[in-house]
Order: structure tokens, then sequence, then C-alpha cells
């Protein structure tokens, strides 16, 4: 399909709010989706970060007590 001007593009033979709009929202959902997997990364990121610190916590308890047990 040829348009004779660029006015004549965007309407799109009438059906153009309906063509752009659909362009849009589709635009809208990819970058929603991109914005929300790198929150849910950083979010993942910070989680296991903190487990770890958590368990390096646990073992710094466990293991004190287990060299006085060895040295009693």
């Amino acid at each position: 399909m040829q348009f004779d001007s660029f006015s004549e593009f965007l309407n799109m033979g009438g059906y153009g709010f309906f063509v752009w709009l659909s362009f849009g929202i589709t635009a809208a959902a990819m970058v929603a989706i991109v914005i929300e997997s790198r929150l849910a990364q950083k979010r993942l990121v910070r989680e296991i970060l903190a487990e770890q610190a958590r368990k390096d916590r646990i073992r710094g308890v466990k293991s004190p007590s287990s060299n006085r047990e060895q040295q009693l």
C-alpha cells in the first residue's frame, strides 16, 4: 500500500487510531516487561546475598563452639 502524504500514512485509511493505539500498547507492554524483569533480577540478587550472609553468620557461630569442644 502506498500513501500519497504523511497524513494519509498516519490515518491508515481511517484505521490509524486503532493501528497506532495497538503499536503504542505493545510498546508499553514490552517496556513494562523489561523494567519488571530488571527489578526482579535485582530483588533476586539481594535475596541471594542476604541468604549467603545469613549462612555465613550461622557457620561463624557454629565454628567457635566446635573449636572449644575440640580444645576440651
